[in-house]
């Protein structure tokens, strides 16, 4: 797996039609934020599908352990992503949303700051772990992600993500900490 957001023709082709599925709604949640909304992306079957497809035959060959889903879109894209490889499935919650023992991280993001947790049994030292979530923008979410399950003593194989917004910087931050991330569309600007 290189480090690499899709733009070769074939595949080109495949992250422009499902580019054209995200909307853009401005000024969401705040004055200057051009929110990138993947729910039409997800409503639509064949899109879904397509979508699914792209990350499927990215890891079919893989070798991991498990998928962790960062709350909450990720959870939607790497449960479904989980089942297809046949692999178990690890969320990581937003604060106070897991009932058993956490470890946390706080972390910054565009727009204010967030603390994410994991379970402290969610996976094992040594497995391989795919690290989800829909869309890059500062990096911090995915990150944190990052770090709760190195704590756990899991590795992250890659990041992965719908979206990219190269403009604010996360991607570039999370591959010059040496995060592989593979991203499926970019939009730039933000």
């Amino acid at each position: 797996m290189s480090n690499t957001t899709i733009q070769s023709s074939a595949l080109g082709d495949v992250s422009h039609y499902l580019r054209e599925r995200i909307r853009t709604v401005p000024d969401w949640p705040q004055p200057g934020v051009m929110f990138r909304d993947i729910t039409p992306l997800l409503q639509d079957p064949k899109s879904l599908r397509v979508l699914i497809d792209v990350f499927v035959h990215r890891y079919m060959d893989a070798k991991l352990d498990v998928v962790a889903g960062i709350d909450a879109r990720g959870f939607i894209l790497g449960a479904i992503l989980a089942y297809e490889l046949n692999l178990g499935f690890v969320p990581i919650r937003k604060k106070g949303k897991l009932p058993f023992q956490t470890v946390a991280e706080e972390y910054e993001l565009e727009y204010g700051s967030a603390t994410v947790e994991i379970h402290a049994d969610a996976c094992k030292p040594g497995e391989r772990v795919l690290l989800v979530d829909d869309l890059i923008a500062t990096g911090g979410t995915m990150m944190a992600g990052r770090k709760l399950l190195e704590r756990l003593g899991a590795t992250v194989v890659e990041g992965a993500a719908i979206v990219d917004l190269p403009e604010l910087g996360g991607s570039r931050h999370l591959l010059d900490s040496g995060l592989p991330l593979f991203t499926v569309c970019r939009f730039d600007g933000h």
